[in-house]
């Protein structure tokens, strides 16, 4: 009825415009709100949207809700799969006691091993060398060099030995000092290796399953710095060797030369008679 009365108001305002009629366009408009404040229009919008959100709940509860059942029951599935089959928790806590049995059995005996004083020096220079030897520190080569030649002494001047002889005993103190601090070197390496060891045996007792890789990764990352020390030291053992045969070869040729020199000495001391 609404829309009828309003065609008809509308179409009478267009015919008063049409004839120019002021007063018909006015009475037109006023018979239009009149219309409208005595016969307004019915809202459907409160119902509308009551009934929009029960359909959304219906398809939450309904399809949504089962597809997440189904989801649920896939990755109980999946799990259960992972714990029985893949990564079994039971024999990971297995694992886990049995490394922590074997750390609290074996680190304590180790360490003590370890860090057992095998220094044996008594006087005051010999045993400031040897500690300044086994300190795992290396910025202090020179004061290890100090230490050394205060224990071993100095090269002795051009006036005391020949040439040959300085020359020896100045190249054997080299290679004794290389090697020393070859394995200063190697002793603080040593110590480190040892801290990532045992970071890796305490991570290994709280490991999350699947770590074991990276795990892994670190130990050999750790044992292939130790090898490279040990090849290090092998290295120093061989030059230390290397200069022992050249000083004794060296010594030969020195002994060739002073028995040369002796000989010359005494035709000299001959020819003068």
């Amino acid at each position: 009825m609404n829309c009828t009365a309003f065609f008809v108001i509308v179409a009478l305002l267009l015919v008063g415009l049409a004839m120019k009629s002021r007063r018909l366009a006015a009475v037109t408009l006023v018979g239009v709100l009149s219309i409208s404040l005595l016969f307004p229009t019915s809202s459907y919008a409160q119902l509308g949207l009551i009934s929009g959100i029960q359909n959304i709940l219906d398809l939450i509860n309904g399809t949504i809700h089962q597809a997440l059942n189904a989801i649920g029951s896939a990755t109980s599935v999946i799990q259960s799969l992972h714990q029985q089959l893949v990564w079994p928790v039971g024999l990971i806590q297995l694992a886990h006691t049995a490394i922590t049995n074997l750390i609290a059995q074996y680190r304590g005996q180790l360490q003590r091993i370890y860090g057992t004083s095998v220094r044996s020096a008594t006087l005051p220079v010999p045993t400031d060398l040897e500690t300044v030897m086994r300190n795992e520190q290396t910025a202090d080569f020179n004061i290890l060099a100090q230490n050394y030649y205060r224990t071993y002494g100095t090269a002795p001047p051009a006036t005391d030995a020949d040439e040959l002889a300085r020359n020896l005993i100045d190249v054997d103190d080299a290679l004794a000092l290389d090697t020393l601090k070859t394995l200063k070197a190697s002793d603080s390496a040593g110590e480190l290796i040892l801290q990532s060891a045992t970071q890796i045996d305490d991570n290994s007792r709280s490991a999350a399953p699947g770590s074991a890789p990276f795990l892994t990764a670190a130990a050999v990352a750790s044992n292939i710095q130790s090898q490279v020390m040990m090849q290090k030291m092998l290295a120093a053992m061989i030059r230390q060797e290397a200069a022992r045969i050249a000083h004794e070869n060296a010594s030969r040729k020195r002994y060739g030369m002073l028995v040369s020199k002796a000989r010359q000495n005494v035709s000299d001391l001959l020819k003068r008679r």
